[in-house]
């Protein structure tokens, strides 16, 4: 009888550790990022490199502490992919990153699968918004927008333990 009862006891704890887990992945450590309504969604320009607000409307993001690629955020822009490929840089090798479930707007797998064929369009959003995390834009041709951090070539090697590589920036003091 003790011996149902442990078992019994171990099966209930990791059933209610497993559920905690799994709640505290994908719900606790996000929070909604408010829209300022002017600079949410920004591009870097090529003549300049620098990034600079571009036309938005509905924006929605997450954003979570634990982790510096947790950024997700959705948005429409009224800007012709025209326009955006003369003005803005473009971004190489971009890889949406899976969203929680429940952040509906963000679909890593369409967006991803609109780049690979040619459909959608990916720019540098800011280049090092924290050290070695790029923010990436993709735009599909439909107007919506979507907004993710994505670990450069730097940080891949700087996170990998490596040396610093040539043509990357300095490592900002810890």
């Amino acid at each position: 009888m003790i011996g149902k009862l442990l078992a019994g006891f171990i099966v209930l704890t990791a059933l209610v550790a497993g559920i905690a887990m799994y709640w505290l992945q994908v719900y606790a450590y996000y929070d909604a990022v408010p829209a300022s309504g002017t600079d949410d969604v920004q591009l870097t320009v090529m003549a300049s490199a620098m990034p600079e607000p571009i036309l938005y409307e509905n924006f929605e993001a997450i954003d979570s502490d634990s982790s510096p690629i947790r950024y997700r955020a959705c948005f429409t822009t009224p800007m012709s992919s025209g326009l955006l490929t003369e003005t803005y840089e473009p971004y190489e090798n971009p890889e949406p990153l899976v969203a929680p479930k429940w952040f509906d707007c963000f679909d890593a797998k369409e967006v991803g699968y609109a780049l690979e064929e040619g459909e959608g369009l990916a720019f540098l959003g800011a280049a090092n918004v924290l050290y070695g995390i790029d923010r990436v834009v993709a735009i599909l041709p439909d107007g919506r927008g979507f907004v993710w951090h994505q670990i450069n070539t730097c940080g891949e090697v700087v996170f990998d333990g490596k040396p610093l590589p040539e043509g990357c920036p300095p490592r900002p003091e810890e």
